[in-house]
């Protein structure tokens, strides 16, 4: 299982009270105030970790909370401040307000830290309010709440390049022959379960490419039909789009059909992602009924670069793999 997008409670830690104590010590009738401050309450940080590579860790404790710096004590002894409470979480999540989904932070480097909520100060011991006309006082403060909050953390993939494609039409089977990724394989609507990112390595350039493989899509994922908005927001920070087409039209499919509707999900989620640049892999290119629909796809798309590969016989995936390289860079 996957976890992209978890609801959580976080809080930093209190801050200790401060003491009042009175001094006490044989013939030291009146030893006047002596009382420590409270420690500081432990912050919230959080960390971007490449190594980290989703959310369950929020998904099956979802409440977090850093410890309560201690109170303080006689003799003038301040209390300890509590640790910090670091958590990890992977590259390209983003945390919002449960209310409102104002974006309060985004983590898009390995090794990026923020101190998220600030522990409360400890509060100040009686010795500080002792004065001439006030020679044993008995005044404190309290230490300062932490803060807290319901959040909203999501993931992000950040990825070069985004292949989409309605279920089956062979995004698996490509992403597995050109990266290191090993994503399912199947026939049956949402082969892929979760997104995962490849790398597509050039051993000419000493350089990488890294591609998100977004789960199939269906009509109406603009209206989270299938998950539709879990998927499409992964696909938000690619640099391209690599549309994958099923040439064969297997299911009865049209592949001049799923270009238009996969265009059209993604603009009625977020018109930007047709600005994008993209590109058409047309697969299956060994099958029967593929060179025709070739054709009639190239009339209709002129101006898209489009590229015949099977992920069978591997056609065309070396020429593939080269045009990716030159549309990042």
């Amino acid at each position: 299982m996957f976890y992209d997008e978890v609801k959580v409670f976080l809080k930093s830690g209190d801050g200790g009270d401060g003491s009042a104590a009175m001094h006490r010590a044989k013939y030291v009738p009146k030893g006047g105030p002596d009382g420590g401050d409270g420690g500081r309450g432990g912050d919230i940080v959080i960390r971007c970790d490449e190594n980290v590579s989703d959310l369950r860790d929020f998904h099956f404790k979802p409440i977090w909370k850093a410890k309560n710096g201690e109170p303080g004590r006689g003799k003038q002894q301040h209390g300890k401040g509590a640790p910090n409470l670091v958590l990890r979480v992977p590259i390209g999540t983003v945390i919002s307000r449960l209310e409102g989904a104002q974006v309060l932070a985004e983590f898009n480097e390995h090794s990026q830290e923020r101190v998220f909520l600030k522990g409360g100060t400890g509060g100040m011991g009686n010795i500080h309010f002792k004065s001439p006309t006030n020679q044993a006082p008995r005044q404190t403060t309290p230490g300062e709440d932490g803060k807290e909050g319901d959040f909203l953390m999501e993931l992000k993939s950040i990825a070069d390049i985004g292949l989409v494609g309605f279920p089956n039409a062979g995004k698996s089977s490509f992403i597995g022959l050109i990266t290191q990724a090993r994503p399912k394989v199947g026939h049956y609507p949402f082969t892929t379960l979760h997104p995962s990112i490849g790398t597509i390595e050039y051993p000419d350039y000493y350089a990488k490419l890294k591609m998100a493989d977004i789960p199939g899509l269906v009509e109406g994922a603009h209206q989270n039909r299938g998950l539709g908005h879990r998927f499409l927001k992964h696909i938000e920070r690619c640099k391209m789009l690599l549309f994958m087409v099923d040439m064969e039209g297997s299911d009865g499919r049209d592949p001049l059909a799923d270009v238009s509707q996969l265009r059209k999900e993604l603009g009625l989620f977020n018109k930007a992602l047709t600005e994008k640049q993209w590109a058409i892999a047309a697969n299956k290119i060994d099958e029967p009924k593929a060179f025709a629909n070739l054709r009639r796809l190239k009339s209709s798309r002129r101006k898209v670069p489009i590229y015949p590969i099977s992920c069978l016989s591997e056609e065309g995936i070396p020429e593939l793999k080269q045009a990716l390289w030159d549309f990042c860079h």
